[in-house]
């Protein structure tokens, strides 16, 4: 229903809407605002189907089922990603119009509530996003959750012009894509004899609601009441509401009974009225209209909203508040009045003077009503579908001029933590384990070189970059694959071993070239890398004792390997004629199967495409790099441009070369099995590309490769299991590979270094990027 003399809103372009957040009966804040927005969007334009997906709490907290209405057409529980996955085939395949999220770091599972992108990341529509707190100094996790979330949103709303300012200016997002809209109140009209029906007639009173929690600041109001009741003897404190559901879950009634315990220990305690209950709307109406007061005590300066000081001053109440940010925006203009936090006596000063002064109370009443009218439901519901239309075209237009779908471009990715906690299951005092049978591994299988090459090679990359907490994690761990690595090595032969069986018996005298070539590169990074004096020693003479021996191999892969890994050494040692030498015989001969196999259709090093694809060009552009040899790097350049080019599929994900048949040459590419280790590769090979020409094209592919992993691919599962840390063995055409082993575990945690530490050295920012223009879509 339309408000005084506004006339009818005109009817929506959009037919469906959904709404993410919590709704009633789940007792919080959010819940009342997305339940009342819901309502009033409904009521305003009939026409529009408005659906709620709930979030529902989960563990402890959540005793029971709630009894949603109808409107709750989807439930997701908080800490469960797989129901987040759930929750976007349930938006995309019902084919919504838009969908409005309200955001609370609180009410979403995950590290600041970063599971809801999980959510938002494959939608196939326009997002708008309602803020309910902004932070301006967020730590790290939060800053890149609300970054990225800001990303997926097509327009973000928020309730306040502090709360844009802040949005402006921590977290960069434009004044175009921010619509302001105040909360939104149902103003009930004054009724006569509430306070005889409340049980307090002839009482000045104070009323503070809304959930109980320990930021609330209600004892400073208690401990100001002996100095109002000194001048004011008839008033009475009235808090209404119950302790916040969390609250109560973790500590009970804890607080509420030391407010309590403070009101008897003031002797102020028959002044003080608690009514324990999460109120309805008629019964908040009949409190409002017997407060003489309102008063919101609220410790936290950074609180962006306050759905319970908006209906105060939407109802004509005289507010005291102190200064939180929505308080400071609402209570401007002489709409009420602000007290320093965690003082009683300005609160006392301010609500004896108010309660003398019938003329200003009668004028502060006039102003919060006439700003109040603003922001009834009807006139706000009429904001939020402006913008959701606003949404839904800018939508449109992006997808007409959008270079690629693009989704990379568009919507970054926010890293997942690093997770160590499956490499530490799968490795034992031996080694790392070959293979798991889901997530338990399978000690028949026994170790290999290859393996724990690789797990050397992610521990080094982590302590070379990782936090102290990382580098503490992995020290261990560090030495005990470097033994392993050495163990591997037979001096006499010059080469390594490969398989090991779990009774700790060499298999073989001698391994595959690739294994070999792996435990060069792992050795080098360990020598270029490593902090530790002991490790780089032993490192460096297993590089020197085994880097002959590549000249003789026949292997490209080997030799990529071999040279990712001189690559490294010279990190440390640049001025190694020996090493130099052997890199470049190893380089040269990389690029001489180059010149035999490519032509114009097919700038590649073999008639196939078969496993590590991206290694190969890596190694020839760090090679030429180092040698400044522009041929090499031309040709990396080249040969990893046409494999992006062939390693996508349908809305341009990324889509390896299948192990079940390759690539060969005039024949059609393999779509499955797809392996975890070229997504690995082919980040690595595309943050060095951008690394090393600064085209922003590389830095995209490399996101694009990474994405795999978090399910954007051709079945849109995640491959990445974040409950276990683990990753799963691959994709097949019907389904991801539960198995978690070792090799992709393994890939996917080096993927997670290398975009972490690309993302601290500015290679690859995971910051929304724009469509690229003409000359970048060239380079």
């Amino acid at each position: 229903m339309s408000s005084g003399s506004q006339p009818p809103p005109a009817a929506a372009s959009i037919s469906k809407l959904a709404m993410l957040g919590n709704h009633m009966p789940r007792q919080c804040g959010i819940a009342t605002f997305t339940t009342d927005l819901s309502d009033a969007i409904v009521s305003e334009f009939p026409g529009i189907d408005c659906c709620v997906v709930a979030m529902n709490e989960s563990g402890e907290q959540q005793t029971y089922r709630h009894a949603y209405p109808p409107r709750v057409r989807f439930e997701i529980e908080e800490s469960e990603v797989a129901s987040y996955r759930r929750a976007a085939d349930f938006l995309n395949v019902n084919d919504f119009d838009v969908v409005c999220v309200q955001h609370e770091y609180g009410i979403f599972g995950g590290k600041a509530g970063g599971h809801v992108l999980t959510l938002l990341r494959e939608l196939r529509m326009p997002v708008v996003t309602t803020l309910h707190t902004i932070l301006s100094e967020p730590n790290a996790v939060q800053r890149r959750v609300m970054d990225e979330l800001c990303a997926l949103s097509e327009r973000v709303v928020l309730m306040s012009e502090h709360g844009a300012t802040l949005l402006r200016e921590v977290h960069r997002v434009p004044s175009a894509k921010i619509d302001l809209i105040p909360h939104g109140i149902r103003i009930a009209p004054p009724t006569r004899h509430s306070k005889d029906r409340l049980g307090v007639k002839g009482k000045r009173v104070l009323l503070t609601f809304g959930l109980l929690s320990p930021d609330k600041g209600i004892e400073n109001v208690i401990d100001a009441l002996p100095a109002i009741l000194k001048r004011h003897p008839e008033t009475i404190y009235i808090v209404l509401g119950a302790t916040h559901p969390k609250v109560k879950a973790q500590n009970g009634e804890t607080y509420r009974l030391s407010l309590v315990n403070r009101a008897q220990r003031l002797g102020v305690d028959s002044s003080l009225i608690f009514h324990d209950r999460f109120v309805s709307q008629s019964e908040l109406a009949e409190f409002l209209s017997a407060a003489d007061i309102y008063i919101t005590p609220y410790l936290n300066p950074e609180q962006s909203t306050s759905g319970t000081l908006a209906y105060a001053v939407g109802s004509g109440k005289v507010a005291v508040s102190t200064p939180y940010r929505y308080a400071r925006d609402l209570l401007a203009d002489g709409r009420g009045v602000l007290v320093p936090s965690n003082d009683a006596p300005a609160i006392a000063r301010e609500v004896i003077d108010l309660l003398a002064d019938d003329g200003r109370r009668s004028a502060i009443q006039a102003r919060a009503l006439a700003y109040g009218r603003s922001m009834e439901w009807p006139a706000v519901a009429r904001s939020y579908v402006e913008s959701f239309e606003r949404a839904r075209a800018e939508h449109s237009e992006r997808l007409r001029t959008a270079f690629t779908a693009k989704t990379l471009d568009r919507r970054p990715t926010v890293l997942p933590d690093l997770n160590l906690d499956h490499l530490k299951r799968m490795t034992d005092s031996t080694g790392i384990l070959q293979h798991a049978l889901f997530d338990v591994p399978r000690y028949g299988d026994g170790y290999c070189l290859d393996d724990n090459a690789r797990a050397l090679l992610l521990v080094t990359l982590i302590e070379d970059g990782g936090t102290v907490e990382d580098i503490r994690s992995v020290r261990a761990l560090a030495t005990r694959y470097l033994a392993f690595v050495a163990h591997a090595f037979d001096a006499e032969r010059g080469r390594f071993r490969n398989i090991m069986s779990f009774s700790r018996r060499w298999i073989e005298q001698e391994g595959s070239e690739d294994s070999h070539g792996r435990a060069l590169w792992a050795l080098g990074a360990v020598v270029g890398r490593s902090a530790e004096p002991g490790r780089r020693s032993l490192a460096g003479n297993l590089f020197h004792g085994a880097l002959p021996a590549v000249l003789r191999f026949s292997s490209p892969r080997a030799w990529a390997y071999a040279l990712l890994g001189v690559d490294e050494y010279l990190r440390a040692f640049n001025g190694d004629t020996n090493v130099q030498a052997e890199g470049r015989a190893l380089a040269e001969r990389l690029l001489d199967v180059f010149r035999r196999s490519s032509d114009a259709s097919w700038p590649w090093f073999e008639d196939r495409l078969t496993y590590s694809n991206a290694r190969l060009p890596q190694a020839l552009l760090l090679s030429g790099a180092w040698m400044e040899n522009e041929e090499m790097t031309s040709v990396g350049l080249r040969s990893l441009e046409w494999l992006a080019s062939v390693q996508g599929a349908d809305g341009d994900c990324f889509a390896p070369v299948g192990s079940n048949g390759f690539y060969l040459r005039g024949q059609l590419k393999a779509a499955f099995d797809q392996q975890p280790v070229e997504a690995s590769g082919m980040v690595a090979a595309c943050l060095d590309a951008q690394r090393l020409t600064g085209a922003p094209r590389w830095g995209r592919e490399a996101r694009r490769a990474f994405a795999w992993f978090l399910g954007q691919n051709t079945l849109k599962q995640s491959v990445y299991d974040p409950k276990t840390g683990g990753c799963r063995d691959g994709l097949h055409a019907d389904r991801a590979n539960e198995n978690q082993g070792a090799e992709s575990t393994l890939s996917f945690l080096i993927a997670l270094v290398d975009m972490r530490a690309a993302d601290r050295a500015g290679a690859a920012r995971l910051v929304p990027v724009p469509s690229p223009s003409a000359s970048e879509m060239r380079q």
